[in-house]
């Protein structure tokens, strides 16, 4: 499949990674944050000192954010109203109100969205980073916002959007948007061993999502990527034990720990891509000789002309972080562990896509968890090693990755050669 490198006039970043690709009817953006990439935070984009009380500063950088954001899909042949999936990542979620009051203006139809807490983002003083993923128009394309019985949210966005073959749902969390977390999706008082908070929140989240996906024509079977927010990492295994039960092929899947979810006590986030089945629409789940991970997902699906990479870290899975990713106690100032685990985790996902009859020169979305952001100048470099032509990229940071001393999740979607 064809990738076109898009270029507008949105301010460059400093790190190794494109504007946007356009890979067949689809855009992939990369995150953008409230930088012009030469001051950092730019006069626009934060309040004046002389008028403290127009406007605020999330506002502003959601604003700004959105216009380069606007540039970068018109430059694409799209715009803001063809956006099929958006995810948020806040600094600090006591700025979402503010936010949200930005993006209702600017979104006629609102995408399906994902909002999470983030530990930090890369230039000082930011506030938001926006990735979002949308399609060029053209005659017989289909499209369709989709709407189910599940609870609706209160904040602004659709619950599904399908274009073409794919089905791209927001991100779903235990709540039916009127008491908060519901009776179903917590512990009873009176039978409290019974159950557990994160295995009923789960349960209730995927049967929404279930409600979402047949709304769409589609079902659960028929998710190709997974991306789990959870706001303890001690509650994976609770979260794992269902999930065993409702897929029986498990899509690739990123889990990271994130700060806060939007709704009061909830513990997880589920955010799924899916397709809607047809006659002669190739799928399969991607095997290669990458380590096997010990939790219940797949390496990646490939669907059509599109490849799904799990998030993948530095462990075999085996050990932990194998000696090949980190440094050897007796040469402690050759390399650093980041460096030897982003090339670990980038070997491993060359492996991935090969193996999907792809490469890492046909990545046309990239998202980057570091448990570090100290250590993404580091990361940054190795990435510059592997990519001739860098994927659009967000990067932010987690509170933590599923295995003991990882540093770095790296999370692909690509097309075939």
């Amino acid at each position: 499949m064809a990738i076109s490198v898009i270029a507008s006039g949105a301010p460059r970043p400093l790190a190794n990674y494109s504007e946007a690709f356009v890979a067949g009817d689809l855009v992939f953006a990369a995150g953008q944050l409230a930088s012009d990439f030469k001051d950092g935070g730019p006069a626009q984009a934060r309040r004046h000192a002389s008028f403290p009380y127009y406007g605020s500063d999330i506002e502003l950088q959601t604003a700004y954010v959105l216009e380069n954001l606007k540039q970068t899909l018109a430059a694409a042949g799209s715009s803001l109203d063809h956006v099929v999936k958006a995810q948020v990542f806040l600094t600090d979620l006591n700025n979402f109100h503010g936010f949200d009051t930005v993006w209702r203006r600017y979104f006629k139809v609102p995408p399906p969205r994902t909002t999470i807490g983030v530990t930090g983002l890369l230039v000082k003083d930011t506030l938001v980073e926006i990735d979002l993923i949308g399609y060029v128009p053209r005659p017989g394309l289909a499209h369709a916002v989709i709407a189910s019985s599940a609870p609706r949210p209160l904040a602004n966005y659709s619950e599904a959007f399908v274009v073409g073959d794919l089905v791209f749902a927001a991100g779903q969390l235990a709540s039916d948007f009127k008491s908060g977390v519901p009776a179903p999706a917590r512990t009873q008082a009176s039978f409290p061993y019974y159950g557990s908070d994160i295995e009923l929140q789960t349960a209730y989240i995927l049967d929404n999502l279930k409600k979402t996906f047949e709304a769409a024509g589609s079902s659960l079977d028929h998710v190709v990527k997974a991306q789990v927010f959870l706001t303890d990492l001690d509650h994976f295994h609770g979260f794992d034990t269902v999930w065993k039960r409702i897929f029986k092929v498990p899509p690739p899947r990123t889990t990271v720990g994130c700060t806060g979810l939007l709704v009061k006590d909830t513990l997880v986030e589920i955010d799924l891509v899916g397709y809607v089945p047809r006659a002669g629409l190739a799928h399969g789940a991607i095997a290669s000789a990458a380590p096997r991970p010990l939790a219940h997902y797949s390496e990646a699906f490939r669907l059509g002309s599109h490849v799904f990479a799990a998030g993948q870290i530095a462990s075999d899975y085996v050990t932990g972080v194998p000696a090949a990713a980190r440094r050897h106690e007796s040469f402690p100032y050759y390399g650093s562990d980041i460096e030897l685990q982003t090339a670990y985790v980038l070997d491993n996902l060359k492996k991935t896509f090969e193996a999907a009859g792809s490469s890492l020169d046909h990545v046309v979305k990239a998202q980057v968890f570091l448990t570090d952001l100290n250590n993404f100048h580091v990361f940054d470099s190795v990435w510059k090693r592997i990519f001739k032509r860098p994927p659009p990229r967000t990067t932010v940071g987690c509170t933590g990755l599923l295995v003991k001393d990882t540093l770095v999740e790296i999370d692909l979607i690509g097309v075939s050669r």
